[in-house]
This record gives structure tokens, C-alpha cells and sequence, in this order.
């Protein structure tokens, strides 16, 4: 349950997993937008965050597949273990404070 807490810790991890469970089913994968931007940080921070922290630790907790390539992230072989936090996560979207998800 860490590894799952660990994941969810960060914002920008958060949207991409929650994007993920919200996904198209006719769609394998969704793409990491190149404008994602915070009010805290230049988007050319952030994106390199996602690049060299983001994408790949959730990719080594194998919760993500990250194509580098097309910058598509799809589900993981073990995103099953975090659908339950993820499902709590929107169940509950109306009562959380706006910047968890």
C-alpha cells in the first residue's frame, strides 16, 4: 500500500492515473499533454519532472506502460492495484480540495 500512496503522493501523478482510469475504453493509452503547466513552476520544469520523475517512477512500479517515443502513457500490469485508491479518488472528487485531482 506505500508503493500506491507513494504514486498518488504528487498532483500531476494523481491526474495522469486518474486519467487513465477515466480513460476511452475504445483508447489503450492517453497522452501526456505538452502544456501541462503549474502556477508554481514553468512548463518547461514540469515537463521535465514528468520526463525524469514522474512517468518513470510510476512506470517502475509498473502502474504505467510510458512510450517515449509518442509520449503516450497506457496501463500497466499492475495499475489493478491502484484502481481501488483511484475509484475512492473519484467517488469522492466533489468533496476533496480542488488541487488533488
Amino acid at each position: 500500500m506505500d508503493e500506491q500512496f507513494e504514486a498518488l503522493a504528487n498532483t500531476h501523478r494523481r491526474r495522469l492515473l486518474v486519467a487513465l482510469f477515466d480513460h476511452n475504453p475504445q483508447r489503450e493509452s492517453v497522452v501526456v499533454p505538452d502544456d501541462v503547466h503549474d502556477q508554481n513552476k514553468p512548463a518547461d520544469a514540469l515537463q521535465m519532472e514528468f520526463h525524469h520523475l514522474h512517468l518513470p517512477k510510476l512506470e517502475e512500479a509498473g502502474f504505467i506502460i510510458w512510450n517515449l517515443d509518442t509520449h503516450e502513457v497506457a496501463k500497466g500490469p499492475r495499475f489493478d492495484a491502484i484502481m481501488p485508491l483511484l475509484k475512492l479518488l473519484r467517488k469522492h472528487s466533489d468533496e476533496l480540495p480542488d488541487d488533488w485531482l
